[in-house]
């Protein structure tokens, strides 16, 4: 499990409103009723991910209108997930290691997403900048991604991506393209928190 007790506390009058508004509402019918139900008891369990949205593109970081990545992440996460954070930084390692490094001090993250920057252009710094930060990769991440998606692009293969863990959070390199996060998310989503209780020593199967 990766929540503890102090974050559990902090959600109570957010559960109990969620409670009412799930018991009380006749518009919401018995399978919304216990959708939201299993969702409260996810919280509690600590199976709710908690996560940060970074996106790494110099032009969005003129302009966060043109951030289409970002959002879409946030969109595909969900409400069965916890936004902790967004964020756009330009494509500048040092820069790109500050943000990463701001967010990771928050105690109850577990995931960090980044999109953007992992191609093979000369701004293109994502992954340098995350494996200065982390204590480790896990190349299975990136290298399923990229086999996953070879049979919609032979350009997959230019794809840098790379996946960690930095004091137990694990972060994950997506590219900047919508199409390719929605693609690339929908391959690594069932994986993750699978993971994150791996990366917290829950190995219990």
């Amino acid at each position: 499990q990766y929540g503890n007790m102090e974050w559990i506390q902090s959600l109570e009058p957010f559960i109990i409103n969620k409670y009412d508004e799930i018991f009380t509402n006749k518009q919401i019918n018995l399978q919304g009723k216990l959708s939201s139900f299993f969702y409260i008891i996810n919280i509690l369990k600590g199976r709710v991910m908690k996560y940060i949205v970074v996106t790494i593109s110099d032009t969005s970081n003129l302009d966060a209108k043109k951030d289409l990545s970002g959002p879409e992440i946030v969109k595909f996460m969900g409400k069965e997930n916890i936004l902790l954070g967004q964020e756009i930084v330009s494509d500048d390692i040092d820069k790109i290691i500050s943000v990463l490094d701001k967010w990771l001090e928050i105690d109850d993250l577990n995931l960090i997403l980044t999109t953007g920057g992992t191609g093979i252009g000369p701004r293109d710094v994502t992954p340098e900048a995350t494996k200065k930060i982390i204590d480790y990769e896990i190349p299975g991440i990136p290298e399923l991604m990229r086999v996953k998606n070879y049979s919609n692009s032979d350009y997959v293969s230019l794809s840098r991506s790379v996946a960690g863990v930095k004091s137990k959070k694990l972060i994950v390199n997506l590219p900047g393209s919508v199409k390719a996060v929605t693609e690339n998310l929908q391959i690594v989503y069932p994986l993750l928190k699978h993971a994150i209780e791996l990366i917290n020593g829950n190995t219990k199967h």
